[in-house]
């Protein structure tokens, strides 16, 4: 169990967002999972499902509404941060959002779901962030932030990501048929995953699980194991959990958080692959 994640997600409206994206990180190898709770009423329905997590109370501050980030996510010391899943549209998600980016955090930043919908059209705000940027769009996301169509074929979408990459200067994870990861040079595309996947909520596992490679990538040193090795073992692993489950349960039947229960066998059948001990 390596690195300590910090989540920004869920709301009351949806809470199942930040549940499904703790526990994957949690599944992924997060030594610690933490989550900032803007309402108090989160705990609650999130402790039963997540027991392990702790919490960051952060609904009384008012430094949002100051401009600032809220200190107790600004001084929390974590080893990737992970936001968007859940959050909603607000204008505390727009402010959280932009303070995030202009934040002197220099760790992984995942950026999924409500967090890519603060940014679209202006994917270029991110090219002045100091974290290591990753965003996690599927094709309407995706759409959003450059303007136009996410095209459906196979090189289309990888010059989609591409573009999209470069003009953020963020490593990309575009998500749909064939995944693809890039950091606007170098390009892979995932090779599982299907129609199961194809569900509410596995966005969110993805970015979970993310976050638990991002901060093993921190801990480790980009030589060991970068960003977009992360990236890329993520987006395998989801993908492969996804089909263990398809195989068992049938695509039909196949809901979010069955691919949690997967996540460890994907593991092990990676690291195997690779020739890792596990």
């Amino acid at each position: 169990m390596v690195g300590k994640v910090l989540c920004l997600a869920g709301s009351p409206e949806m809470p199942g967002a930040a549940q499904l994206t703790l526990r994957a990180a949690q599944r992924g190898g997060a030594g610690l999972v933490a989550l900032a709770i803007f309402q108090t009423e989160m705990v609650d329905r999130i402790t039963p499902t997540v027991p392990e997590a702790v919490f960051l109370d952060v609904s009384r501050t008012r430094d949002l509404y100051a401009g600032r980030l809220p200190r107790e996510i600004g001084e929390y010391r974590c080893d990737a941060r992970v936001a968007g899943p859940g959050l909603n549209s607000s204008g505390r998600t727009r402010e959280l959002v932009r303070r995030l980016v202009e934040d002197d955090y220099k760790g992984p930043l995942i950026l999924d779901a409500d967090a890519l919908n603060v940014l679209a059209s202006v994917p270029e705000l991110l090219t002045m962030s100091q974290s290591k940027v990753v965003l996690t769009p599927h094709p309407g996301e995706g759409e959003r932030l450059l303007d136009r169509p996410v095209p459906e074929d196979r090189e289309g979408r990888i010059e989609f990501a591409m573009e999209l990459a470069l003009r953020s200067g963020s490593l990309c994870v575009l998500k749909g048929n064939g995944t693809v990861v890039t950091d606007g040079n170098v390009v892979h595309v995932n090779g599982t995953g299907g129609p199961a996947l194809s569900t509410a909520g596995t966005g969110d596992v993805l970015a979970g699980l993310l976050g638990a490679y991002a901060a093993w990538s921190e801990r480790l040193g980009s030589e060991d194991f970068s960003l977009f090795d992360a990236a890329v073992s993520a987006v395998h692993v989801h993908g492969l959990a996804g089909d263990l489950a398809a195989a068992d349960l049938g695509e039909r039947a196949v809901i979010a958080s069955d691919l949690i229960g997967y996540l460890g066998q994907a593991q092990l059948q990676l690291a195997r692959s690779s020739g890792e001990a596990g």
